[in-house]
């Protein structure tokens, strides 16, 4: 089954704005990770203490979110930093849904592997909503 969940960006206050979501639910983060943690990849000196992921558990679901590296901050706006996040089973139904919602729309990176280990890509549909894709091909994280 695929797992939907809402996905955050923000222009470097990622760490300030899931603190203060943590406190509001009364949760601890499953996950939180920096910029500078991620192997096999280097990122620029002031993106270094950026959030890379953090993952908030609500019930059976999780808020997702990151703050943009300096490469992609001229791409950030209020309203674009909304993405719904689906977790698809497989490699095959992650390049499906990529294809079909992705038409008519605007690919921001496609399916492809990534660093951190996952398959994953992003868009936005012909109806102006962002989405990711990401399909865990190790180990499963929130």
């Amino acid at each position: 089954m695929i797992k939907l969940n809402p996905y955050l960006n923000f222009d470097g206050n990622c760490e300030e704005a899931f603190n203060y979501y943590k406190k509001v639910f009364g949760v601890e983060f499953s996950y939180f990770s920096r910029m500078s943690e991620m192997e096999n990849y280097e990122f620029p000196e002031e993106d270094k203490n950026l959030v890379m992921h953090v993952s908030l558990p609500l019930g059976n679901d999780v808020l997702m979110g990151s703050d943009v590296s300096s490469s992609m901050k001229s791409m950030f706006k209020h309203g674009n930093n909304n993405y719904i996040s689906l977790t698809p089973t497989s490699r095959e139904e992650a390049d499906r849904l990529f294809q079909e919602l992705s038409a008519g729309g605007e690919v921001e990176m496609p399916m492809e592997e990534m660093f951190w280990g996952d398959y994953f890509g992003s868009f936005r549909d012909k109806f102006g909503i962002y989405w990711m894709i990401n399909y865990y091909i190790g180990e499963p994280q929130a």
